[in-house]
């Protein structure tokens, strides 16, 4: 990724064809579409890229079985094909996990469940591509990947893969799969993929107005965070993919409401535990929450992720903190299922995140609107796209960029679906620099570098070489080294403590608990500066600053009760 210093001036001395306002994974997505396509992209993010939902997600690539009870079949294929595709595009960042629906005891099957997923495996099955000889050349490669269809296991093997239900003396299971992912490396594995294609993309830029030539869309006006000043983005075309901040940029010609989404938040809540507490190692488990509702519980990082909620959002969508009821809504949920007695001290982490739904302004209608990609387009050109989830990120960049070849005249099809986003690592990217042994690095770091960064794991691996104190962990008893510190704020546009442990690691919502003091967190705060050029007064003052950080995202209830 190039610095942030030269990615302005490009920015401020070249004209674009596009300008997309937003770094999550949609805007992420349109930067990569158009720019493979031969537009010339410039993107600008207001924060750090994929600061607001595309960091904040359950985590999965999936079709959404709950989303049948509603009968939005067309929803759910889409996903489920836009699943098939990523794991064939990422096959490093997008991995496949068997979901258990566990029936416990002398309780009886619950039929409706086999015919949403015998339904499920017949939506799954169509093959992705666009010829006969393209699936076939897809079904031949090494890393193809098709789901099996559902299948019901006995007790001891749902036991074996979820030992927290031992002792509820599980009868059977329905076993299914979808996928998971780290939503904010898929944000930074497709930038990535743009960057290659010529995109150039800055954050801690806030748009603070629309430029207009002649009535049409002209570009943007920013305000660069870190020094104050203004800056122009000229573009031909300007997408608004800002999420759940998409009615919140409205040009002034905006007369009628339809020309532009009214957005209605809808809260997620999620908690994580040690595996150690809540031994979800091999599966995630589907779990009851009351009124025909479930949750899940899945491994994820090494710990247990469980989530999630559903709830009306009003408040700060710059700060969502997760709420002690939705919190309390998850554990007692746990706690009746797994019979347990989980409290808020036990938990390691915790997020929120709000959900960009599409409000119909129709009171009746529940809070789950619409999960769908909706497209607006003003008079001046402007587009704007929101809804959506994080796996159709693909289908919604299309569709942008779609409209803007059709008004253009342009030919210039879709290929983000032949494009690999990323690669993933042999064996010489993880192969040690000398002077560096295995040894030297925690257990299972090699592993999830491989995740993480695919063939770019090599480029920690230089680092932690290079200055053997980085090839410590972050915190004791986790992967992530400190070299992926300096890693973030080189490579990656990094540009605070928080930037480190919410999103290029997961830290923050990990092992929130290990991290609450400025002091836990100065090996990050002085690797980054070393890469900044900050004083000791700056390193100091970034690290006090991740306590507040913290204290504004919630992400450690447990310190309530320590």
């Amino acid at each position: 990724m190039l610095s942030r210093s030269d990615a302005l001036e490009a920015m401020t001395s070249d004209r674009f064809d596009v300008v997309v306002i937003g770094g999550g994974i949609t805007g992420a997505g349109v930067a990569l579409d158009a720019a493979s396509r031969g537009y010339s992209v410039a993107l600008v993010e207001r924060d750090d890229y994929a600061v607001g939902t595309s960091s904040r997600s359950s985590k999965m690539v999936h079709g959404g079985l709950r989303y049948l009870q509603n009968f939005d079949l067309g929803l759910v294929r889409e996903a489920l094909l836009e699943r098939q595709l990523m794991v064939q595009l990422a096959p490093h960042l997008v991995y496949p996990t068997p979901f258990l629906i566990p029936t416990l005891g002398d309780d009886r099957r619950d039929r409706r469940y086999s015919v949403g997923l015998n339904m499920y495996d017949v939506m799954a099955t169509t093959r992705v591509g666009r010829s006969r000889r393209d699936r076939q050349a897809r079904e031949q490669a090494e890393d193809y990947w098709a789901p099996d269809r559902h299948r019901t296991i006995p007790g001891d093997e749902v036991t074996e893969l979820v030992p927290a239900l031992a002792s509820q003396k599980p009868s059977s299971a329905y076993l299914f799969y979808d996928c998971q992912t780290d939503d904010v490396r898929l944000v930074l594995t497709v930038l990535g993929e743009a960057e290659r294609f010529g995109a150039v993309f800055v954050n801690d830029a806030e748009v603070t107005g629309l430029l207009e030539k002649g009535g049409g869309a002209d570009g943007v006006a920013c305000v660069d965070a870190a020094s104050g000043e203004r800056f122009e983005v000229r573009a031909d075309n300007v997408v608004n993919a800002t999420g759940v901040w998409a009615d919140r940029i409205r040009p002034e010609e905006v007369v009628d409401e339809e020309d532009v989404p009214r957005i209605s938040p809808s809260r997620g809540t999620h908690v994580t535990l040690s595996l150690e507490t809540l031994p979800v190692t091999g599966a995630a488990c589907i779990v009851p929450a009351g009124e025909q509702r479930t949750i899940f519980a899945l491994p994820w990082y090494g710990s247990a992720l469980v989530g999630t909620t559903d709830n009306d959002y009003d408040g700060d969508i710059a700060h969502v903190e997760p709420s002690m009821s939705d919190i309390e809504y998850l554990l007692d949920a746990l706690n009746s299922f797994f019979e347990l007695t989980l409290g808020p001290g036990d938990l390691t982490g915790a997020y929120a995140g709000v959900r960009p739904l599409i409000s119909t302004g129709d009171p009746r209608k529940s809070v789950d609107i619409s999960r769908k990609a909706e497209l607006y387009e003003t008079s001046s050109g402007l587009l704007t796209i929101t809804g959506g989830k994080l796996t159709t990120w693909r289908r919604m960049a299309r569709q942008v960029v779609d409209r803007m070849v059709e008004r253009e005249g342009r030919e210039a099809p879709c290929r983000t679906g032949d494009i690999p986003l990323g690669m993933s690592a042999s064996p010489d990217d993880l192969e040690l620099p000398e002077g560096l042994a295995e040894a030297d690095l925690p257990e299972g770091a090699l592993d999830q570098l491989a995740f993480r960064y695919g063939y770019a794991a090599r480029n920690v691996l230089k680092v932690a070489g290079d200055q053997r104190d980085l090839a410590a962990p972050i915190v004791d008893g986790r992967p992530d080294l400190i070299a992926e510190a300096v890693i973030a704020a080189r490579l990656e546009q990094a540009r605070s403590v928080g930037d480190v442990l919410l999103r290029r690691t997961r830290l923050g919502v990990l092992a929130a608990p290990q991290l609450r003091d400025a002091t836990s967190v100065m090996p990050v705060a002085e690797a980054m500066g070393g890469e900044l050029g900050w004083d000791k007064r700056r390193i100091k003052r970034e690290a006090e600053a991740w306590v507040e950080i913290a204290r504004a995202e919630g992400v450690d209830p447990a310190a309530a009760v320590s």
